[in-house]
């Protein structure tokens, strides 16, 4: 039986014959078609080229490198951010789309915000890294410290203890847990950030809807969890002794990388969780909760000027 492409090249008119051959030799002259062939040559035959050449004009009209747009969206190509291939399979040429270094850019942005999952913490927090911390002499401990803590990460070696950082308003405590997610992020491990005040207020309102539980699961099974801010939020009983004392408890008997971030220092801290909102002084129910931090925690102090104001 007679091949379709050979039937349709005899039912076509003499003008269009000419046009399809000149086109089918400038794309079979094309440097990178060439090479393509030539690379190949073992597993094409002459009717193979001549039932790929649509797939190698497909290839020529696109861009065959990233073009340099300045997102995907902005792509010219066929398929936004994606650069074709050639290649052939049992004796075929085919076309497959491979993504470009602007595509493969955004997506690893995507993935490491998507491992980063925030409860009500600031957006510049979140886009933090390692590279925009500043630190002048006061600084340099913090710096070195969670330094040390992406390199062992980064080496297989994640500690199980992380850090209380503690300090003055505005120094950029928050800022530098948002930097070391970050870089965890790109290592493809998961933190939880939780700004307390927010969680503890939304987790009132939980159980109304019946998902209180479930977002203590979440947090308290965090891979790494950053607890900002401790010790701002409106102290009750039940925030103290249900919420924050049962994540806590389990973290330390899990082992789970937890960092801290509060105005007080450990003493100023089991002081404030003392006092409930009632009035009510448990200097008892404190320090069990004290005493998980101290064994999850490391304490380094935070100096310098209120970055904010």
């Amino acid at each position: 039986m007679e091949p379709l492409n050979e039937a349709m090249k005899r039912a076509m008119p003499v003008n269009f014959k000419e046009r399809y051959e000149q086109l089918k030799q400038t794309i079979l002259e094309e440097p990178r078609v060439r090479s393509f062939l030539l690379a190949n040559r073992a597993e094409l035959t002459e009717q193979s080229i001549d039932r790929g050449i649509g797939k190698l004009q497909e290839f020529l009209e696109q861009s065959n490198t990233c073009c340099g747009a300045s997102s995907t969206g902005a792509c010219t190509n066929m398929m936004n951010g994606m650069i074709p291939e050639l290649y052939v399979i049992r004796g075929t040429i085919d076309l497959r789309y491979k993504p470009c270094a602007q595509r493969k850019l955004e997506d690893d942005r995507r993935a490491v915000s998507e491992r980063i999952a925030s409860m009500h913490m600031p957006k510049d927090v979140l886009k933090a890294t390692l590279k925009d911390l500043t630190f002048d002499h006061s600084r340099i401990e913090v710096f070195e410290r969670v330094t040390d803590f992406a390199k062992a990460a980064s080496e297989g070696a994640m500690p199980t203890k992380g850090f209380y950082i503690y300090g003055k308003f505005g120094v950029g405590k928050s800022f530098v847990l948002g930097a070391l997610a970050n870089e965890l992020a790109r290592l493809g491990i998961q933190t939880v950030m939780v700004f307390v005040p927010e969680f503890l207020r939304e987790l009132k309102t939980a159980i109304g809807d019946n998902t209180l539980q479930q977002k203590i699961e979440f947090v308290k099974k965090a891979p790494v969890l950053m607890l900002d801010d401790l010790g701002a939020e409106s102290l009750t009983a039940w925030t103290r002794d249900e919420i924050l004392a049962t994540i806590l408890h389990y973290r330390m008997s899990e082992e789970l990388p937890t960092f801290i971030t509060s105005n007080f220092n450990y003493k100023a801290l089991e002081e404030h969780l003392t006092q409930t909102q009632k009035g009510d002084h448990e200097p008892i129910k404190a320090a069990r909760i004290m005493e998980r931090i101290r064994a999850m925690t490391e304490p380094v102090e935070m100096m310098g000027n209120n970055r904010r104001v």
